[in-house]
């Protein structure tokens, strides 16, 4: 008899790491003796920043945050701003000592034996930090405060763990170059069915294209073609919004023209007359959904006091439904403010249905302050002790 074989499997492995996602946050403020005397326990927040697939932010109390230290000191602490439960991370802080040698004060998790292991957070709103961070006459006759001007550097790093199994060598396939292929049949002109006359300016397109991507042409150009080329005259858009449009078409992009990084530098034009703001009616003329969504997302970056009045109106008059319920938020949140700008003129004149739709948002805000337990500043409160009108980005909170 033979003896009866043995199958051999290959033993097979995994490996767990731990390890932190880093990231961190430059917090400026600016008119330290202007925040003083708001009350111990009452903080300003910077704005939310993600690091490890959570929110934070830093709190700064200028009068402390302990009522028995009698605002003798200042604290700072870091808050897990998004919901979470025992999310486990490193801190750091650091206040920036602003003279010719600084001496940087660091508070840090990082590169040090931690006893216990990470700090945890419990859930959304737990904070790390100091109540006596600093002592409050020192630090204003020291050179971390200069200018009448605060830098609060943090660092957080959430600990996250994942299993490595070994795997083939990856082959690398590169990024998709269809928009370009069809960017130069745009350029070319090549099978060229139709042209289109937009204030003397000639543009070749292809019926095809058009038609698969926008319901608009796909319905004046579906039973033509076969047809040969014919000439289409638009009066209702400008040459270079109908070029940026076809750019958009066939190669799915905004045209580096559209962005928004020049939008604080052109306050003496509106919103509307802008490219992007062009570009964005385009879009929701000729039924070009992922446009106006690009446009949308590139005018929420613009969103001030000073631009969100124009901004609203734009998003409101040519279905950005995303943008509008951004800019009610940021307009109800920053009411003081933005009821004192311009913006809020423009508003007042051409849109004055939006004012009740931004009260609504305005109680909404109310109530989550309400649901919080009064830890988010009221919206009305603003309207008494005031907002800044050029930084969209800081407010005191309680």
């Amino acid at each position: 008899m033979s003896e009866a074989s043995t199958a051999v499997i290959s033993p097979t492995s995994s490996r767990v790491v731990t390890e932190t996602v880093n990231g961190s946050h430059k917090f400026v403020i600016q008119g330290y003796s202007l925040a003083k005397g708001m009350g111990v326990g009452k903080h300003i927040a910077s704005d939310n920043f993600s690091v490890g697939g959570y929110q934070w932010a830093i709190y700064f109390y200028p009068d402390g945050k302990n009522p028995e230290d009698n605002s003798a000191y200042v604290s700072v602490f870091i808050a897990l701003a998004s919901e979470g439960t025992d999310v486990r991370a490193l801190f750091e802080l650091t206040l920036v000592d602003q003279g010719d040698q600084p001496k940087h004060k660091v508070h840090s998790h990082f590169d040090r034996s931690l006893e216990s292991g990470p700090y945890t957070l419990k859930y959304r709103g737990s904070m790390w930090g100091y109540k006596r961070f600093f002592k409050r006459s020192v630090l204003e006759t020291s050179t971390y405060l200069k200018d009448d001007c605060l830098k609060i550097n943090c660092t957080v790093g959430v600990v996250v763990s994942s299993v490595e199994c070994p795997r083939l060598h990856p082959i690398r396939v590169p990024e998709s170059d269809m928009g370009v292929h069809f960017g130069m049949l745009l350029e070319n002109v090549e099978g060229s069915d139709i042209i289109f006359d937009v204030a003397g300016e000639k543009f070749h397109a292809h019926k095809l294209v058009l038609a698969a991507r926008s319901p608009v042409f796909r319905s004046e150009f579906l039973d033509k073609l076969e047809e040969g080329k014919e000439e289409i005259t638009v009066t209702d858009v400008e040459p270079k919004v109908f070029k940026a449009m076809l750019h958009f078409i066939y190669r799915d992009a905004l045209v580096e023209e559209a962005d928004l990084a020049s939008l604080s530098s052109s306050c003496e034009s509106h919103i509307a007359d802008l490219l992007i703001g062009k570009l964005l009616a385009a879009a929701d003329k000729y039924g070009l959904g992922r446009l106006r969504q690009l446009c949308e997302s590139s005018l929420c970056k613009g969103i001030s006091v000073n631009t969100v009045g124009e901004i609203l109106a734009l998003a409101d008059c040519h279905n950005a439904s995303e943008l509008k319920a951004v800019c009610l938020r940021f307009a109800a949140e920053n009411l003081a403010a933005v009821m004192r700008s311009d913006g809020f003129e423009y508003l007042r004149e051409h849109c004055p249905s939006l004012q009740s739709e931004l009260l609504k948002t305005v109680a909404g805000c109310e109530d989550d302050c309400s649901s919080a337990g009064g830890k988010s500043r009221s919206v009305w409160a603003q309207l008494s002790d005031g907002g800044d009108t050029n930084d969209r980005r800081v407010r005191p909170r309680t």
